[in-house]
């Protein structure tokens, strides 16, 4: 792909990137309260987010800029393997419907911002909402990172390269998340999703049809798999149970993220999260639509060398200038969006569970949005110093990572609601289990997401999340008995007449 700049679709980009400056001034006035600033207001945008707003804002930081650069990419590299982001985003919105309208009431009625006050809430663990807020801090930072990744493959597809490009986007980044909050990404989703939608819909509408079809496209792609002997339009047997492991695995942690369980306690009411949970499988059609550019790079013949340049590469290749462009634009919003949300929901648990439980427990709500503020920018900075400084391949591998550790944190945040004599010892123990054997199967394993288990003559491939899961709930459920029992003997023993 060639680095010369394109100054037409530069241009187009700077312009779309200055009216996202504007939106995300303006933001700081739209639906504020006349209340001071406090954290629900700045981190959560008052919790006044209707049907529509929640939409636009739970699939803006859901399906990121780097899910536009990266599904595609992992499409062209494997095949048929790449489309597990398309069950496992289906599998989710059930999950959705059922079981965070309840965890949006239980946080709404106690006032809590984060998980971690869910689960302090519950039961009154500061050990346990330590965990939580740790694990879900440390799992969101590589996420950051990946948005700024997405970023700099646009730049280089403009040919704009070197350091100053991304600290400029990574600045409008900040300035616009640091003054409007939650309402900032909330408004430019909504510009950002209609450009996405744009841009795909005329990409599976243009480029078969310049390929010479979708028949060509897919015997195209076939071919090149056969020739480099891996992958496939279709899974092999061998891959059934990977790939329904690694799309449930998925899904149990997707809601569990800092950045996703914002976009829900923003919501103003319970049915607009069930609303959402109905409406949001359109993006999963976007992105069914989305993978399929994979197949397109092979029937194209594009020549890269980083698979992530595939979605540039078509679009420069197929499009005029102004509409490749236009489409850079869509995901270099498509990064600043879920990045603001994320250092957003990471500064969150920072304020709450940190600052305010173990600095200052009698800050001031306008204080306690003050600090959330620096924080997010802290956060931010520190996303962009890793992309700057570090291999890009130690986010993907932090990634890997963290979305096998926030996947732990689902008993201590969701059982709750429904069992209330689980206790805290028994989770923490579980949820501990769960972190140290998930992080040693995938280190053993290389940094891969899939682990074999062997038992005598029974063996399969699991996704490792999925199975660190087990564990967790394993040991949640010895650890529960154990001091049950123990406490039950101790209640009789305690009951027996003594001698005199």
């Amino acid at each position: 792909m060639t680095t010369k700049p394109d100054y037409v679709a530069i241009g187009i980009f700077v312009a779309f990137f200055l009216l996202v400056v504007v939106l995300g001034f303006w933001a700081s006035r739209w639906k504020r309260s006349s209340e001071a600033t406090n954290l629900d207001e700045w981190g959560l945008g008052g919790r006044r987010f209707g049907v529509w707003i929640t939409w636009f804002l739970v699939g803006g930081d859901f399906y990121t800029a780097y899910t536009i650069i990266a599904v595609p990419a992992l499409v062209y590299a494997v095949g048929a393997y790449g489309f597990f982001a398309l069950p496992y985003t289906i599998i989710v919105y059930p999950f959705v419907f059922l079981i965070m309208p309840l965890l949006w009431k239980t946080a709404k009625q106690q006032g809590h911002v984060t998980a971690a006050d869910v689960v302090y809430g519950y039961y009154g663990s500061r050990a346990l909402e330590l965990a939580v807020a740790l694990t879900a801090v440390v799992a969101t930072m590589p996420y950051i990172a990946l948005q700024l990744v997405g970023m700099i493959t646009v730049l280089g597809a403009l040919g704009l390269r070197g350091e100053v490009p991304l600290i400029i986007a990574f600045l409008v980044l900040a300035v616009y998340s640091y003054s409007s909050g939650l309402r900032g990404p909330a408004l430019i989703a909504v510009l950002k999703d209609v450009m996405v939608y744009i841009a795909v819909i005329a990409a599976v509408a243009v480029i078969p049809g310049k390929l010479g079809g979708y028949g060509a496209v897919f015997a195209a792609a076939e071919q090149a798999f056969k020739a480099k002997a891996a992958g496939g339009i279709l899974l092999k047997p061998s891959e059934f149970v990977p790939y329904a492991s690694l799309a449930l695995g998925s899904a149990l942690a997707a809601f569990m993220y800092p950045h996703t369980l914002t976009g829900v306690f923003a919501s103003k009411s319970a049915n607009t999260v069930r609303h959402n949970a109905m409406l949001l499988p359109a993006y999963t059609l976007l992105l069914g639509l989305l993978a399929l550019l994979g197949y397109m790079g092979h029937a194209a013949h594009l020549s890269i060398t980083n698979n992530n340049d595939v979605v540039p590469a078509l679009f420069k290749a197929l499009f005029p200038s102004w509409f490749a462009g236009f489409t850079f634009a869509a995901i270099g919003i498509g990064a600043l969006v879920p990045a603001a949300v994320m250092s957003i929901g990471a500064a969150n648990v920072f304020t709450r569970n940190f600052w305010k439980t173990y600095v200052n427990p009698s800050v001031s709500p306008e204080a306690e949005a003050g600090v959330a503020k620096i924080a997010s920018l802290v956060v931010q900075v520190g996303a962009l110093l890793a992309i700057l400084y570090l291999p890009i391949q130690f986010a993907l591998q932090l990634q890997l990572l963290g979305g096998l550790w926030i996947l732990q944190t689902l008993p201590a945040v969701v059982f709750g609601l429904f069992m209330q004599r689980l206790k805290a010892s028994s989770l923490l123990a579980g949820l501990i289990a769960g972190l140290a054997s998930g992080t040693w199967f995938i280190w053993s394993d290389g940094l891969k997401p899939i682990h074999h288990v062997a038992l005598g003559t029974f063996s399969v491939s699991l996704y490792t999340g999925l199975l660190a899961l087990v564990i967790n709930l394993v040991v949640l459920g010895i650890v529960h008995l154990a001091t049950s029992f123990g406490a039950n003997r101790s209640d009789v023993s305690g009951s027996l007449p003594t001698r005199e």
